[in-house]
């Protein structure tokens, strides 16, 4: 088993945040046409896993935060983000999913 990334999840109430980078990146600053963002250990560093672990925590998650070539590009072909909605900063793809839940009254 290779070990591809970091992932951290949080729960709030209902919520539940992953947030999941490539290992190859972590603390890194992607620069790119007046963007700027850093990919802060604080945020993303959790526990290590394959991509396959962290591909089977999206489905449990409300909010997922992901960076990387390996997990956005993974991500994409299992469904979960469509290319489009994909922002590449210095070569680096970043994608994000939020599952909105109606409320019932």
């Amino acid at each position: 088993m290779i070990l591809d990334v970091y992932v951290n999840i949080r729960r709030t109430g209902r919520h539940t945040l992953l947030a999941i980078c490539d290992i190859d990146i972590l603390g890194k600053t992607l620069r790119d046409k007046g963007i700027t963002f850093k990919v802060n250990e604080e945020f993303y560093k959790g526990v290590k896993m394959d991509i396959e672990e962290a591909i089977r925590l999206i489905e449990q998650s409300t909010i997922v935060n992901m960076v990387g070539q390996r997990i956005v590009e993974r991500a994409m072909k299992e469904g979960y983000v469509h290319p489009e909605a994909v922002l590449v900063i210095s070569g680096v793809p970043h994608a994000q999913i939020m599952k909105i839940q109606r409320s019932v009254w």
